[in-house]
């Protein structure tokens, strides 16, 4: 039961901790105190729902289902070179951190990005679903699996969001916004761009 637990805990935590676009997202949302726990609490939710319904079944559909990939493939293409020029556009005019958090964006706007970030990247649905959740239907006990899982999720998420937060006063230069910006642009449109190269999608050769 509790190797079930630490194995979903540590597979998780290796893929959820590398850099990708919802991370870049909660990381921007919360240097910028804009409803940053309410962000991370969406993507833990996400992840956790996103696992188990790999862990029960999903993982095997959408492993079948080369079309259903593509689709999401080139929306979440579509959705991060959009994100990646909103960013651009704030490196152009930076702002510190009092100006960066009265862009105008309700709470309801910044949540459906979230959104948007983490489930229209295919990425999300080839490591999370289909990785995690195949090993996850190997487990012994499944349900705690997915349990160590979403813990992972949790503890990274609110402690990016937290850690964040509390950094805040040392970044409240336009200087530093722009290199953060810049970063965020250019770390959307390089996921974009491998999204959008079929060799990177991780499907076999034969699809």
């Amino acid at each position: 039961m509790w190797q079930s637990y630490s194995n979903g805990l540590l597979i998780a935590a290796g893929l959820i901790m590398a850099i990708g676009a919802q991370n870049a997202f909660v990381l921007a949302h919360s240097l910028r105190r804009q409803h940053h726990l309410a962000v991370a609490a969406l993507c833990v939710l996400c992840d956790a729902l996103l696992i188990a319904a790999g862990v029960f079944g999903l993982a095997q559909v959408l492993s079948h289902s080369p079309l259903l990939l593509s689709i999401t493939r080139f929306g979440g293409a579509a959705f991060l070179l959009y994100y990646g020029s909103l960013a651009l556009r704030r490196a152009w005019r930076p702002e510190g951190l009092q100006g960066g958090a009265a862009l105008g964006q309700s709470r309801r706007q910044i949540l459906l990005a979230a959104l948007a970030v983490t489930l229209l990247n295919p990425h999300v649905y080839l490591d999370t679903v289909l990785l995690i959740g195949s090993l996850g239907a190997q487990q012994s006990v499944p349900a705690f699996y997915v349990l160590g899982a979403a813990s992972a999720s949790l503890l990274w998420f609110f402690s990016l969001a937290l850690g964040a937060a509390w950094l805040a006063p040392w970044l409240a230069r336009p200087a530093t916004w722009r290199l953060i910006d810049l970063g965020v642009a250019l770390m959307m449109f390089s996921i974009a761009w491998q999204l959008l190269s079929a060799s990177n999608l991780g499907l076999p050769a034969t699809q």
